[in-house]
């Protein structure tokens, strides 16, 4: 039996060194990890939330299709952050990333675990997510999913 295709919408930001091309990068390997990529928002520019930088963030949200479960996208994001140079945040804090990829909604599935909470609990907080989340989502019954 065949797997579904999977509605996913990821969250990504960058703050170090050429945050576009880190940001093109990632849409490059998510599109080989997980599958087709149906829809990108704009770029959207932001200040660093939780902890101080002199580093603006750019953020984008998409959305792909992809046969792979919530815990398998956690671990591919994973994957790609360290490929991509993301070192492990050992000081509990929030700190300057060159990537940074979320998992905002995986289908209208709920997870709460200690590793993994979907939907993302802070999308309606954070002006840099929700704002490219609207640009795309085609699903507005989702957001019913983060006031829960």
């Amino acid at each position: 039996m065949e797997k579904k295709l999977n509605a996913v919408y990821l969250g990504l930001g960058s703050n170090l060194g050429d945050k576009i091309a880190n940001l093109n990068q990632a849409l490059n390997l998510i599109s080989i990890e997980f599958g087709t990529i149906t829809r990108t928002s704009s770029y959207y520019f932001s200040e660093p939330q939780g902890f101080i930088s002199e580093n603006e963030f750019v953020n984008l949200v998409v959305k792909i299709e992809s046969k792979k479960l919530p815990f398998e996208i956690l671990e591919g994001i994973q994957k790609i952050e360290k490929l991509m140079g993301r070192t492990i945040n050992t000081i509990g804090q929030y700190q300057d990333r060159i990537i940074d990829i979320d998992i905002l909604f995986h289908n209208s599935v709920i997870i709460n675990e200690v590793n993994l909470v979907i939907p993302h609990p802070l999308i309606l907080q954070r002006e840099f997510v929700k704002s490219p989340l609207l640009e795309i989502l085609d699903d507005l019954a989702l957001l019913k999913l983060c006031t829960n």
